[in-house]
């Protein structure tokens, strides 16, 4: 039988498969499932820091002003007390999760400013989490904000909360960022553990008969791996901070790109929330199978052996491959 394990923010774990946060990983008897199917570690739902600002009456009094002239903005803030339980609610279910389960409970924060609220994270640490991982989800509509700006909130906020805690912090990146390799390099830099690639923003739709903006969640297929993929092979040996990869993992086959492309684990929301948390029981079978067929006898020995740090000039290696996919395209259609 294979060696399954690996090391992921200082945590040794049965197998490269963990949870990412998602409604399967909000309650404690959907956490035991998956830990029975086989999961090695799993990542709670989100904390926003909205939901902090209101109970400290920040957002709610901002939400206030003005509800006269647009009342209608105020649907577009869901029920923030009810989700998740509230502040005080997650870090009761976090605690009754680490209680309950053996493998390792990540916490999840999501916020884009320093201040009062990166205090949670000691909270959060405080109720039990093994780690903790910043999802920072900001999207730079002011066009007066530069590139290097938005890179360098992501530092300040990071390096903030790195201070604030002992357990290992991860920081889920989106795929945006106009230098993710240079950004993933600071980042451990200042004392970041772990990259999560990449982040999925949530594109609204326009409803054209009510004239309204509505929001829209479509799970990931396997294509959405592909930039993960590609981002993780450059990023591999360039940063201290392991690499770990959510959005398309569905497959045995999934999980073993990702580690052959240098992460660390692969993470699975989609397919479980498809399948039901079993489906890591057969992912695994039959990532055990392929490694005995090719005769792999550990996880580690595949870890990066796909990136693009071996490659002498890999800026010329992926003009290369560009130029390879289209002319391979426009053979088809002859």
């Amino acid at each position: 039988m294979p060696d399954l394990s690996t090391r992921y923010l200082g945590l040794s774990l049965a197998n490269p498969i963990v949870a990412s946060s998602s409604p399967l990983t909000e309650r404690v008897e959907d956490l035991q499932r998956l830990e029975a199917a086989g999961i090695s570690a799993v990542v709670l739902p989100s904390l926003f820091e909205e939901q902090i600002s209101i109970e400290s009456h920040d957002l709610d009094t901002y939400l206030a002003h003005g509800s006269e002239s647009y009342a209608e903005a105020i649907s577009y803030f869901p029920d923030m007390w009810g989700y998740n339980f509230g502040p005080e609610g997650y870090l009761t279910r976090l605690a009754e999760a680490k209680k309950a389960l053996k493998i390792p409970v990540i916490a999840s924060l999501n916020g884009v400013s320093t201040g009062g609220w990166t205090s949670y994270a000691r909270r959060m640490e405080e109720a039990g989490a093994d780690a903790l991982e910043l999802n920072v989800y900001f999207v730079p509509t002011n066009p007066d904000m530069s590139g290097a700006e938005v890179e360098q909130m992501y530092l300040d906020l990071v390096s903030e909360v790195v201070t604030s805690v002992k357990i290992p912090v991860a920081v889920k990146l989106t795929p945006f960022l106009s230098a993710p390799a240079h950004v993933a390099r600071k980042l451990g830099e200042v004392g970041a553990r772990g990259v999560v690639l990449f982040n999925r923003f949530y594109q609204p739709d326009i409803d054209l008969e009510k004239l309204e903006v509505v929001p829209a969640l479509n799970l990931s297929g396997p294509v959405t791996l592909r930039l993960r993929l590609r981002w993780a092979a450059i990023i591999f040996g360039h940063t201290s901070a392991e690499i770990a990869i959510t959005g398309g993992v569905h497959s045995a086959d999934d999980v073993l790109k990702c580690m052959m492309a240098g992460a660390r684990v692969a993470m699975m929301a989609s397919a479980v929330l498809r399948h039901g948390p079993e489906h890591v029981r057969t992912v695994l079978a039959d990532l055990a199978t392929w490694m005995e067929a090719h005769e792999y006898d550990s996880i580690g020995l595949m870890q990066g052996s796909m990136s693009q740090r071996s490659c002498a000039d890999p800026a010329a290696f992926e003009r290369a491959n560009y130029m390879k996919v289209l002319r391979s395209y426009a053979a088809k259609g002859r």
